[in-house]
């Protein structure tokens, strides 16, 4: 910890790790006289008032990759007082795919048929309900981790048997939906209340996913105004902030398949050519003036 006055512009990255992101987070700060030092958010042992290990910091850039830790961090940061990105109530949305989709669909923003499965008859009405091919996900989670495609009911019941054997409900609990072919999403990276890049990506090889995380090839694309609707819409529901938007094209239009709070941009950085550090700084700076 440095002196009062120098820490009046310094920001905690709560994460569990320094990925790239953070690194080009870090590297870039001081262009805009900040400071981001690397908080690990297994040391934080918060609740106390006066922010605790935190204290000091002028904002948090919530950037934990884990799915119990990120809202919890962000609830009670916030209760101390400090500005936190993204929000408490955007974190818990975005962590919980379930919870997001209620949350969008209220707000009348599209995104694909789904249905919530907590037991083996709730999946075996899914099935009924919304016929086969289908894909069963976590409900947190993210990467394309655990991301089932099912072709045919006489597999489904084998891939359930694995989701019982999980050892946590929170770990059970999964969406089924339609699988939508094409295998191609767009990811639309938010700074703000801006679209500062987007880029599509399609599944490469013989792994029909279409994730960034897992490598698959990706090109920019143009200003879309569909997208920049349903972007502007999200952004309302949940404030402004830093995201990684994923939409699916369907013949309808597009969907919303999940919004991630604490967003890799690697890939849809490549893509574009778009400098994300640099915008994510400039909207730091903003912020603390």
């Amino acid at each position: 910890m440095t002196g009062a006055s120098e820490m009046t512009r310094t920001i905690a990255l709560v994460a569990d790790r320094v990925g790239w992101e953070e690194q080009q987070l870090i590297r870039t700060a001081p262009e805009f006289g900040l400071r981001i030092d690397w908080v690990n958010d297994e040391s934080l042992c918060l609740g106390d008032p006066d922010g605790g290990s935190l204290h000091g910091y002028r904002a948090v850039l919530l950037r934990s990759r884990s799915y119990t830790r990120g809202g919890l961090v962000a609830t009670l940061a916030e209760a101390s007082g400090l500005p936190v990105l993204n929000s408490a109530r955007a974190i818990n949305a975005c962590e919980n795919k379930a919870v997001l989709r209620a949350l969008l669909q209220a707000a009348g923003i599209p995104v694909p048929d789904f249905r919530l499965v907590l037991s083996r008859k709730d999946f075996g009405r899914a099935l009924e309900e919304l016929g086969v091919p289908v894909v069963l996900k976590p409900i947190f989670g993210g990467m394309g981790k655990r991301v089932t495609l099912i072709r045919d009911t006489d597999t489904a019941d084998s891939v359930y048997d694995y989701v019982e054997d999980l050892g946590h409900a929170f770990e059970q609990a999964c969406l089924v939906e339609p699988y939508l072919a094409g295998g191609t999403s767009v990811r639309c990276f938010v700074v703000g209340r801006e679209v500062v890049a987007a880029a599509e990506f399609g599944s490469a090889g013989t792994d029909w996913r279409s994730n960034a995380a897992l490598g698959n090839r990706s090109s920019a694309i143009g200003y879309d105004p569909e997208v920049v609707k349903i972007v502007d819409a999200v952004v309302a529901e949940l404030g402004t902030g830093i995201y990684g938007i994923d939409l699916f094209r369907t013949d309808d239009g597009f969907v919303v398949n999940e919004v991630n709070h604490a967003p890799a941009f690697r890939g849809v950085a490549s893509a574009t050519g778009a400098d994300i550090p640099l915008t994510i700084g400039a909207y730091l700076q903003e912020l603390l003036v």
